[in-house]
Formats: structure tokens, C-alpha cells, sequence
């Protein structure tokens, strides 16, 4: 389309801009919504991302912008209003229309969250014709009336889905309120589920659909590629995937924020140059990352689906997946970050085997045909790193290089003259970054399924070597694991003489809780590891909620190990001690030295006391060696003991335990009064105190310890 066809489409105006833009043509979307059938109906336009449809937003209200303004002066009383999710996707969307609607001095102003309210009205009283903002703070400024909506002509819901599935339906139903009657209602998706039809039946009147490409259709320059990986080492292999492609941007998607944010410390820890982007940071924050990532100046950019939605940054040359999404328009609006405004684009999925069957219904849905792929070793790596140096350092160029100075250029030429030149090109490598940030990291091959082989999930794993020492079902074990069978320590499963030597009484001598439970034994002594156990001091006790389970989860997930790699585990009331095996205390140590970005509060340190929980609120003294009833009985009580000492009674069960009481026979109640009728009321007394053992007294006195003698006083008849 040359300039003349611009200008019949759009007018001279609009079409100087596109041209300063570099639009050659408009797109499939942008052309559709030039129809003249369309004009003045409500539009529901779809299209797949990254074909245009904010311009085609524009272009479908550009009569309202070039009207002329009649509204107060001074006051913010726009023709058009655009509800994006995000506060990112609105600064994308006032940018967009801004540089559209410049040349007919349609002033285009943004109002998101965690921008300033004064300076946000500021802008207002400049009299702008569009007003672009979140739902929140739009709705904020209509009830201040910081915005009149007496010349509203049309509300624009972008991304409506997302809005959707944020919470916002009743923000957009007040916002839609305050329209005047008459007004058009534009709703703009890449996909259209069920609920953003309800929506748009109850919102719009005589509704025409605006595809620019079928609904449902996937982006033709987008790769989509699935690579096996154990999800253990998902960190590892994005290190290798930004290693393999150095130089392209990256957007990186997890989950949760809480991902986000471990994700963007290892690679840091790693020597990446990377940011963050998630919904808990500052507005500032979050302006500032966006924008060096659209610069170049970073390795990647670690996002949520929430934030990174609606990015436009038309360089991005790869979408890597941490982990998929749960459900198929989720993946589309990821996967549309790349393979923009006509270029090339890869999305990569990090799948564990265990999962493969799952996302490959969700590609399935998408409408798209992936790929497997290995994951680059360090071999490749390595040899692609040098391949690529010698590339770039061996270019013909016998005057120089782009961009060298004189003296740069002399000094290289001295070098050249030395007698030892591999010594000193060596140096310089050494000395610069041209090998890499890193090293790449080493990870399992796990290999792809075969197409034959359908669902049998026996092809993914690679042939098992039975010469191997055994390992867990979780991956190789970070020691030797010589558990062996197990011992008659546990006793047979079944029977009752599982424990013969366990005691049968429930007294004070019974075992701590944490012994009974078997908090303290995940790994016995019998399977210690080669140089033992290491003890480490958790700052998460009872009163914090810990047990054993989560303490577990939080240890292997920080310190990096296995299950099998940790051992006694005793919790106390305000922290926990829990032995790590000697082999991998000291990665362990190093891994967990820095806060956890879940919950900075929880400290792991290593225990310089030997590991007992100890301390003034969890004094436990050690359970007595088991001994029959009657040397229990005679044995004198600790001196810690608060209860007075009371007479002894005299012994009248039998000597040996093992003599059982003859079964008495059982009588009711009242034949029982019957048959004792006391001749006298001396005969109706109790016995005297020798006769029946006195035992202590079941409940502990509170203030201060009675003397026997008033312990034992009977009370008066």
C-alpha cells in the first residue's frame, strides 16, 4: 500500500504516521476494520498476537479522536476510553496511540495503579481525547469525577479475557455505567472463551466480529519446541538454553511470583544480567525493567503470565516456559511475546516426563505442532561457544574492526610481534568474557518418546543399568546409599511381637513425642552416610507451624539435595535441628546462605552444639532405661520433681509380673448394695489406711507443694 492508498484509507494525517512508523501495508486486522459495513456498530475483534490490533483499535476509533473537542477546558472529558488488564499493557497501549494519533493533536493520557493520583490529574485537566487505565484506577477517577463522562463515544476492553479472569467483571460493569446511552462498546482478544461472549451479549448491541486471522489459529512464525528435562534441573537447563543462543532476548515465564523471584537469583548467581517482572514490584521498578529489556540491555526477563501480558517488544527471539500453563489460551498469549510483527519466533517448553501427556493435550487445544528437542549439553556448548569466537575474532578485516581505535589497533599489532602469542591470546580470553558468563551445567538426557510408541511412557526413560547402584525413584543419589535391607530394628510388620522389648507401661517414663512419632529417625544410624551426619540449626519451630514433612520439602528445595540426604529431624518449639549428611553439607551450607525469597525469615545455619534441640523452653531429660514395675516404684524421684513425697504403700500385687489376677465376677450396682448391708455404722467405714495403698494425687498442686499431712487428711462425715 504506497502513500496515495494511505492517505484514501486513513487520511493524510493518520497515514504520515504509519509511514514514519514504517508501515509499508496494513495487516489482515488493521484492513478489517476499514469496512464501511462497520461503522458505528460495536466490534469484537480477534486476531492471533502480535498482528496489530492495538493499531486496528485506533484505526476503528480515529472519527471519535477528529472530532472536534467541545468539552470545559481544563477538564477531562474523553471521547474514548481503553480498560487494558495490566499496568503494562496500558503504558503499551497509550505509547501505541500516541504516535498514531499525534499528527490530529489527539492528546492520549494513561492512569494505572501505583502511579501518583496528583500528577495522573494533572495530566487529565490537559484535556485529553483518549484516556487509557486500568480498571481500578479508572473507576477511581470517574466516582472524584476527575473525569467526565458526558462525551464518551466509546469504552475499548482489551484483553478481556484477562480481565476476566483477574476479578474485574464488576469494575467493568460500573465503568460501562457511567457511558453515556448510545455509546459503542469494543471488546479486543486473541481468543474468546465463554466467558468474554457473555460479556459482550450483555454489553453490546448489534455486535460484528472482526477476525483478522480464524479464531483459534496459531502463529505460523512461532517454533514450538518441548524439551525433556527432570524437574529438578529446569534452573540448569535454562543456564544452558541462554548459553546454547547468547546475544537474543529471552522472556522467561513461572508460574508464581515466588518463582519469579527464585528464578531471577540463580540466574544472577549464575552471571546472567537479568530482571524480574511481577505484580508485588513498584510501578517504577517495574517501568524501569521493562524498558532495559526492550533496549537490549538485558540476558532475559523472568516474568508471570499476569505482568508480561500483553509485552510488546517486537525483538523477542525466544519464549522459554519454567513450567507450562495449565490451560491452552494461557500458552497462546505467552507464546504470542515472539515471533511478532512478521518475524521469527521459538517457544520452549520445560516438561517433566511425568507431564509430557498433560501439555501435549494442552498443544493439542492450542492448535499448534511442537518438536522435541534435547536440551544443549556442555559439550555443545562449548564446542558452539568456540566455534562462535573463532568466527567473530578471524573476520576479514585487514584495517581494523568496526568501531577500533588507533591505538587499540597498535597495541594489538605489538602483541602480535611477542614471541609467545598463544600465551598471550589466552590471556586476554582468560581476562574477558568471551567464554561465557558461566559454564554450562551438566544435564540428564531424558529421551524423547517415540511417535510409535504413543502413550507408553516406557521409551521416555533410557535403558536401566542393573550394575548401578541403587538409587530413588527421584534421581541419583548425591551419596552412597547402602541402605540394605531392612533389620529386626523395626521388628517384622506385623504380629504381637513386633516390639518384645518395648515397655507396656504409659507412665512418666514413656518416650518423647518426637521419638514416638519418628520425627528424629528418617535415616537411622545404621544407614549413615560415609563421614556422618552434619547438623544444621532451622530458625522454623512448633509455633511457626513446622513439622516434619514441610521442613523436609523446604530443605531439599533450598539446600538443593535429595530426601535421602537428610537425616534426624527434631523440632523444638521456636526452631528446628536437623542433621544433613556430610558429603553435601558444605554445597548444602553454601545453597541456603541466602534468604529464600518465599520466606526471608526462615534461616538455615549450621549447628555448632552437636544438634539436640536444648535451651531453657525445651529442657528434655533422656528416657530412663527400661526396668520392671517394681524397681520403677521403689526408684527415687528426680529433683526436679514438684509433687511431695508421700509414705510408701505397702507392695500387695504379686512379685512377678507375669502372674495374672483371677477374673472376679462382675455384679451390678444394686445387687451389690443388697448383698453388703453393715450391721453398724462403724462397720460402714472405710478401712484403715494400711490396708489400701495410698497413690499420689493426680492432679499437680499450683500454688505451692501440700505437706503429706494435709494431702492425706479425710474429709469429715
Amino acid at each position: 500500500m504506497n502513500e496515495a492508498e494511505f492517505a484514501v484509507a486513513l487520511g493524510p494525517a493518520l497515514a504520515t504516521a504509519l509511514q514514519k512508523k514504517g508501515y509499508t501495508s496494513l495487516t489482515p486486522v488493521q484492513a478489517a476494520v476499514l469496512d464501511p459495513k462497520l461503522q458505528g456498530r460495536d466490534l469484537r475483534i480477534t486476531s492471533q498476537t502480535g498482528s496489530g490490533k492495538t493499531v486496528a483499535v485506533g484505526i476503528a476509533v480515529r472519527d471519535l479522536v477528529e472530532t472536534p473537542f467541545e468539552g470545559t477546558p481544563g477538564k477531562a472529558e474523553p471521547h474514548v476510553l481503553v480498560v487494558a488488564p495490566t499496568r503494562e499493557l496500558a503504558k503499551q497501549v497509550e505509547e501505541e496511540l500516541s504516535w498514531f494519533f499525534a499528527p490530529i493533536k489527539g492528546l492520549v493520557v494513561g492512569v494505572t495503579g501505583g502511579s501518583s493520583v496528583r500528577d495522573e490529574v494533572r495530566a487529565l485537566s490537559r484535556g485529553p481525547r483518549v484516556v487509557v487505565g486500568t480498571p481500578g484506577r479508572l473507576l477511581d477517577h470517574l466516582n472524584r469525577h476527575a473525569i467526565r463522562p458526558d462525551f464518551i463515544g466509546a469504552v475499548v476492553l482489551d484483553e478481556a479475557d484477562r480481565m476476566l479472569d483477574l476479578g474485574f467483571k464488576e469494575d467493568l460493569e460500573a465503568i460501562l455505567k457511567f457511558a453515556p446511552e448510545g455509546h459503542r462498546t469494543h471488546l479486543v482478544s486473541a481468543t474468546f472463551p465463554r466467558g468474554v461472549l457473555s460479556l459482550a451479549n450483555a454489553v453490546q448491541r448489534n455486535p460484528a466480529h472482526v477476525q483478522g486471522t480464524p479464531l483459534g489459529s496459531a502463529n505460523s512464525d512461532i517454533e514450538h519446541v518441548i524439551h525433556l528435562v527432570d524437574s529438578r534441573e529446569r534452573v540448569a537447563a535454562v543456564v544452558n538454553l541462554l548459553l546454547a543462543r547468547p546475544g537474543e532476548q529471552t522472556l522467561v515465564f513461572a508460574r508464581t511470583r515466588a518463582d519469579v523471584a527464585l528464578l531471577t537469583r540463580d540466574l544472577g548467581q549464575a552471571g546472567f544480567n537479568v530482571s524480574s517482572l511481577s505484580g508485588e514490584m513498584e510501578q517504577r521498578e517495574r517501568n524501569r525493567a521493562l524498558a532495559e529489556f526492550k533496549h537490549g540491555g538485558l540476558d532475559a526477563l523472568v516474568a508471570t503470565d499476569v505482568a508480561a501480558r500483553g509485552i510488546d517488544v517486537q525483538d523477542i527471539g525466544r519464549v522459554i516456559h519454567f513450567e507450562p500453563p495449565t490451560d491452552a489460551d494461557t500458552y497462546t498469549h505467552r507464546s504470542g511475546r515472539t515471533g511478532r510483527a512478521g518475524k521469527k519466533g521459538t517457544s520452549a517448553l520445560l516438561v517433566s516426563p511425568s507431564a509430557l501427556n498433560k501439555t501435549t493435550m494442552l498443544l493439542r487445544r492450542a492448535g499448534v505442532r511442537h518438536r522435541f528437542e534435547p536440551i544443549p549439553t556442555s559439550e555443545q556448548i562449548r564446542t558452539l561457544r568456540t566455534d562462535r569466537l573463532v568466527t567473530e575474532l578471524t573476520a576479514e578485516d585487514p584495517e581494523g574492526f568496526a568501531g577500533h581505535e588507533d591505538g587499540l589497533w597498535t597495541l594489538a599489532k605489538r602483541l602480535a610481534e611477542s614471541e609467545n602469542v598463544p600465551r598471550t591470546i589466552a590471556r586476554l580470553l582468560l581476562g574477558s568474557r568471551t567464554l561465557g558468563v558461566t559454564e554450562p551445567r551438566p544435564v540428564r538426557a531424558i529421551f524423547a518418546p517415540d511417535e510409535r510408541a504413543g502413550r507408553n511412557s516406557a521409551s521416555m526413560r533410557p535403558p536401566r543399568d542393573f550394575n548401578a547402584p541403587r538409587t530413588n525413584d527421584r534421581g541419583p543419589s548425591r551419596f552412597n546409599d547402602d541402605r540394605g535391607p531392612r533389620t529386626s530394628e523395626r521388628g517384622p510388620e506385623r504380629g504381637p511381637e513386633r516390639r518384645p522389648d518395648r515397655p507396656t507401661d504409659r507412665g512418666p517414663e514413656r518416650a518423647p513425642r518426637e521419638a514416638r512419632e519418628g520425627n528424629d529417625a528418617p535415616r537411622r544410624q545404621a544407614d549413615a552416610p560415609e563421614g556422618g551426619w552434619v547438623p544444621f540449626r532451622v530458625s522454623w519451630g512448633q509455633e511457626h507451624g513446622a513439622d516434619a514433612r514441610r521442613l523436609l520439602a523446604m530443605l531439599c528445595r533450598r539446600g538443593e539435595i535429595q530426601s535421602n540426604a537428610v537425616g534426624a529431624i527434631r523440632i523444638a518449639r521456636t526452631y528446628s535441628v536437623v542433621d544433613v549428611a556430610a558429603p553435601v553439607a558444605e554445597a548444602f551450607a553454601k545453597a541456603t546462605e541466602a534468604p529464600d525469597p518465599r520466606d526471608p525469615r526462615v534461616q538455615v545455619r549450621k549447628e555448632l552444639s552437636g544438634g539436640a534441640p536444648s535451651g531453657p523452653r525445651e529442657h528434655r531429660s533422656p528416657p530412663p532405661p527400661h526396668r520392671p514395675r517394681e524397681e520403677r516404684s521403689a526408684a527415687p524421684e528426680p529433683r526436679h520433681h514438684s509433687r511431695p513425697k508421700l509414705p510408701d504403700a505397702p507392695k500387695s500385687r504379686p512379685a512377678r509380673p507375669e502372674q495374672r489376677p483371677e477374673p472376679r465376677e462382675m455384679k451390678r450396682p444394686d445387687q451389690a448394695q443388697r448383698e453388703a448391708k453393715p450391721e453398724s455404722r462403724a462397720e460402714a467405714k472405710r478401712p484403715e489406711r494400711t490396708e489400701r495403698p495410698v497413690h499420689p494425687p493426680k492432679k499437680r498442686p499450683t500454688r505451692g507443694a501440700p505437706t503429706p499431712e494435709r494431702h492425706l487428711k479425710r474429709p469429715k462425715r
